[in-house]
């Protein structure tokens, strides 16, 4: 089935001295135009006064070049990632524990073999995925997971390779476990893995969302709530990040999250990216340094699902970054990517989020590293969008938690 959109380019070109440090004089501004009044329109859950102007409800943008929106499959159960081959085909994960090749057409390959089980209750299961760089040449995949293990479950990365037949995985291992195990639960896993420009491993780590485990985003001594740096074994990465607390873990990236769950490197200026689930209100989008503490659970801008405050009920504290952007109310963001292409020319290296409650993807186009614009696309398919990437072909392909694969490119 195909959906056509003809929309009117919007886009704010406005820059706020509070947060000159961010700025970046290499990234070409586009032309300014007009302003839209903000996407969201629903009541805020708090009060909570933002750090900088434009770090939430931006001006609205709307895309003026022509693009279709074609469902390939609607046949897939519960995907969670998605990533390209070198061959423009389609590797996705399923929740319960498959993976699937997917064509450019939209043929589903037999579910693939040969992946340690997982624990697929609550959040968890067959989670976010990557392919070596060199796949041409190795064939290797990296994928992570809810494993079952002592003393309860686990965050755990594991590797294998895509046997030649490409119906299964061969010689699967665990390369990395996010400790300590948490038996309280099967919620906030993160899950998102990528390869950086050296060739090490980004991983997300949930802080598992039980108030016995959400202490420990702040500890340098614990893996949950962080993102992690590593090797394709496993090992800590070279170049890490030190921490000022004692006895950091050496694969500790950065710290302070709650369940971020997309990660995407910025075209441009090479920096990562992040989107984490905040509790009720405070969703955010963070530019990710290594070494720095991003406040899970010491500031936020949410409150419990209860309506209590978190902690002290603060914001902003010296020495925890502010996410560049957050929503309240929530859309829960799952997996970004940036669009590298010039098919669609105002949406070259914009943000695009999958949002599962928000039932949408939300565009936002960023310059300076300050969000100056937010589009919401395909809100009329009634879709709990989870994850989002760019396929060899420039145009965009996101999976949604009802089993649909969408293609969206230049019409």
């Amino acid at each position: 089935m195909k959906f056509k959109a003809y929309h009117l380019m919007i886009a704010s070109s406005i820059f706020f001295a509070s947060c000159s440090e961010s700025i970046d004089e290499n990234i070409e501004e586009p032309e300014a135009g007009p302003s839209l009044p903000p996407v969201e329109t629903n009541p805020a859950n708090t009060t909570y006064s933002p750090a900088f102007p434009n770090q939430t409800r931006v001006n609205g943008v709307k895309t003026t070049t022509p693009y279709q929106t074609d469902v390939l499959t609607s046949s897939l159960s519960a995907p969670w990632g998605i990533t390209s081959l070198p061959d423009g085909r389609l590797l996705i994960t399923e929740k319960g524990g498959t993976m699937r090749l997917v064509s450019s057409t939209g043929t589903l390959s037999n579910p693939i073999t040969g992946i340690p089980a997982v624990n697929s209750g609550g959040q968890g299961g067959l989670l976010g995925l990557c392919v070596d760089p060199q796949f041409d040449a190795n064939r290797m995949v990296y994928w992570v997971f809810s494993e079952n293990v002592t003393g309860g479950n686990v965050t755990a990365v594991a590797k294998g390779r895509l046997s030649n037949s490409e119906t299964s995985i061969e010689n699967s291992v665990v390369i990395y476990r996010a400790n300590p195990a948490a038996n309280v639960g099967t919620l906030h896993y993160g899950g998102r893995i990528l390869f950086d420009s050296t060739g090490n491993l980004l991983v997300s780590s949930g802080e598992r969302s039980d108030l016995s485990t959400r202490p420990l985003a702040q500890s340098v001594t614990a893996a949950l709530g962080k993102i992690v740096r590593i090797t394709k074994e496993g090992q800590p990465a070279p170049g890490n990040p030190t921490f000022s607390q004692g006895g950091a873990l050496p694969e500790l990236y950065s710290m302070g999250h709650r369940n971020p769950q997309g990660l995407a490197i910025h075209p441009v200026t090479g920096e990562l990216w992040q989107s984490e689930h905040g509790p009720r209100g405070g969703d955010e989008i963070n530019r990710v340094q290594g070494g720095a503490n991003y406040g899970w659970p010491t500031i936020t801008y949410g409150i419990e699902y209860s309506g209590a405050v978190i902690g002290g009920g603060i914001q902003q504290q010296t020495g925890m970054q502010q996410p560049v952007y957050y929503w309240d109310p929530v859309i829960s963001p799952s997996g970004i990517t940036f669009y590298k292409g010039n098919n669609i020319p105002e949406w070259q290296n914009n943000l695009f989020v999958a949002s599962l409650s928000g039932m949408h993807i939300a565009r936002l186009v960023v310059e300076n590293n300050l969000v100056v614009g937010e589009e919401r696309l395909l809100a009329d398919q009634n879709q709990r969008f989870r994850d989002i990437t760019q396929g060899k072909d420039n145009a965009l392909y996101a999976i949604t938690d009802g089993g649909r694969l969408y293609r969206i490119r230049k019409q």
